[in-house]
């Protein structure tokens, strides 16, 4: 049984597109470190974005629409690292991620089972010709709000092509979601060496929210 899992999400309506080959090639890079891997794909069919019904405060996480965000989350709990892979839809990540995003991060925090802290994340964003960078930094605040480690590489983790095929002639973009794999699992290996020395995370702040008005 390997060390570490991770999950990859390959936000794309299309399951086999542009997105799959990047997350394909991160894939490989994983496993050859060692680390065990899992897909999720977030499927073709419409995905209610999040109401602020708060029906998950006293469900224990769970949303109020059961469908593929509630699955993930079951899932999500056993895995130690976070790839969430996109296509550029006007310059934004698909409309189905981010409503997919937007409840499981929801949802964790509220129902107070939260899935996400301290656990490295990694955006990854696919076009055609433009639009990745924004959509890069839109992935990248999910992160940042729930102390989740953001794993970089040696670029932006953008890879191009019109379709699968296109991205595999994308020599550099291959290579930065190799380095992403392999800096997940060194990031991976060096927190669990921390725990080993007895270094935990730090003791949480009480919460405390500010009303601008």
């Amino acid at each position: 049984m390997a060390e570490f899992k991770v999950m990859l999400v390959n936000g794309s309506p299309h399951e086999r597109g542009t997105t799959n080959r990047a997350l394909d090639e991160i894939e490989q890079a994983l496993v050859d470190d060692g680390v065990e891997v899992g897909r999720f794909w977030v499927g073709a069919k419409p995905i209610a974005g999040c109401i602020g019904c708060k029906h998950c405060a006293s469900h224990d996480g769970e949303c109020v629409f059961h469908d593929v965000v509630n699955e993930f989350n079951h899932l999500a709990a056993d895995y130690d690292g976070f790839v969430f892979g996109t296509p550029v839809h006007y310059a934004a990540a698909s409309g189905a991620l981010t409503s997919f995003m937007d409840r499981s991060f929801y949802s964790q925090a509220m129902g107070g089972v939260n899935i996400y802290p301290f656990k490295p994340g990694a955006a990854v964003a696919v076009a055609r010709r433009a639009g990745t960078t924004a959509t890069f930094d839109q992935i990248n605040k999910y992160f940042t709000i729930v102390q989740m480690p953001v794993i970089s590489a040696t670029y932006w983790n953008d890879v191009f092509g019109t379709n699968a095929e296109d991205a595999s002639c994308d020599a550099e973009g291959l290579r930065t979601m190799r380095v992403l794999a392999h800096n997940m699992a060194y990031h991976l290996r060096c927190k669990k060496a921390g725990e080993a020395a007895g270094i935990l995370p730090p003791a949480p702040e009480p919460p405390a929210r500010t009303n601008f008005i």
